[in-house]
């Protein structure tokens, strides 16, 4: 299949609509309003429905009874507008109704600015609201990646029946690059009949579908909640996905980096090499499930004196990279925030005083 250029948010909306999504509400924010631009042009080309709500909290709730009703939906927001959506996103993944959600994220806190950050991994991975709740997170590196990842998220929410998010940065929907869509990644969906509130008729049953998120009796509830551990618990068994960098070569020092970060960071890996000196660097496709093992046996590598954490914000992975590690050697951080992104001289810096060279 050819490529064609295109930027990102717009790609994203195609892969959607090549995964067989039809359904997208939405409310404009910057920098991802494009998204709903195209989907409004493109979704009646394909006999699909394209609805702007009146706020990100209407918005999440139409996602939320189309997902019940067993429809591909998809929203795409940024940062202040993905916090307002916190509240269903709970509900939605309690009553257990598969969804995608992209956030293409800007700086914060706050209003923050319109730039790229990647100051929301927390939200996105130790969960955005309330109770005991995870989704699985996916990083685009580039407008390809998110063009995958966007179609693979449509199977995946309905594996799991959880949402699933896309978590970009303003780069990636700004930018302009060479895509493809593979067909591979546009799988049918599946039989919804024994849990979507799709109508008796429609499924030739005489039982009713129920999807709640209300559990008054405790005994209950906890009970539910085991449940959805243990789909947590199989999303870390089968889906943590990682690139790595350079991870053959005898390195000093480990970098751990995501999204349009590693980008740069590749670069300054590149920049080393030429120096003589050895730099490796895993990066996490998926920041939940986070690939934990990967990390720990590239960190206890003989010569490794130090993991760096390489972000966009001001140290929101380096929680899980410390865990990771698990003390086999120092981990250290190194970022901006506010829409500034790091050169490569500026990580190699970093990571030359943090190996003491």
């Amino acid at each position: 299949m050819a490529k064609v250029l295109m930027k990102g948010n717009e790609a994203i909306g195609e892969a959607a609509i090549r995964a067989g999504c039809l359904n997208y509400f939405a409310y404009p924010i910057t920098p991802q309003s494009e998204v709903a631009e195209y989907l409004a042009r493109r979704l009646p080309e394909e006999g699909g429905v394209f609805l702007q709500g009146e706020s990100e909290v209407a918005v999440s709730y139409m996602i939320f009874g189309a997902s019940g009703c067993g429809e591909r939906v998809m929203t795409t927001s940024s940062s202040p507008g993905i916090s307002l959506m916190g509240e269903a996103l709970s509900y939605i993944t309690c009553g257990e109704c598969p969804a995608v959600f992209v956030n293409i994220v800007r700086g914060g806190p706050g209003l923050g600015g319109i730039l790229p950050s990647q100051g929301d991994y927390l939200q996105a991975t130790k969960g955005g609201g309330h109770g005991d709740y995870r989704l699985l997170v996916m990083a685009p590196d580039s407008v390809q990646e998110a063009v995958e990842m966007t179609m693979a998220a449509f199977p995946l929410a309905e594996k799991y029946r959880n949402p699933v998010m896309i978590l970009g940065d303003g780069l990636i929907g700004q930018m302009m690059e060479p895509v493809e869509f593979p067909e591979d990644l546009a799988a049918a969906p599946t039989n919804k009949d024994d849990w979507a509130t799709n109508g008796m008729d429609t499924r030739g049953s005489e039982t009713r579908n129920l999807l709640k998120t209300l559990y008054l009796d405790p005994e209950a509830l906890n009970a539910h909640n085991l449940k959805l551990r243990a789909k947590y618990e199989k999303m870390k068994a089968e889906e943590v996905r990682y690139k790595t960098y350079n991870i053959e070569s005898d390195y000093q020092a480990l970098i751990v980096s995501y999204g349009t970060m590693s980008r740069v960071c590749r670069t300054a890996i590149d920049n080393f090499k030429e120096e003589g000196l050895e730099v490796a660097m895993i990066r996490p496709q998926t920041v939940f499930p986070f690939p934990e093992a990967a990390i720990h046996e590239a960190a206890g590598k003989d010569g490794c004196k130090v993991a760096v954490s390489v972000e966009m914000n001001m140290g929101q992975m380096l929680e899980d990279v410390r865990l990771s590690v698990l003390g086999q050697c120092p981990v250290e951080w190194y970022g901006k925030c506010g829409g500034e992104v790091p050169t490569p001289e500026e990580v190699m810096e970093a990571v030359r005083s943090f190996i003491g060279s």
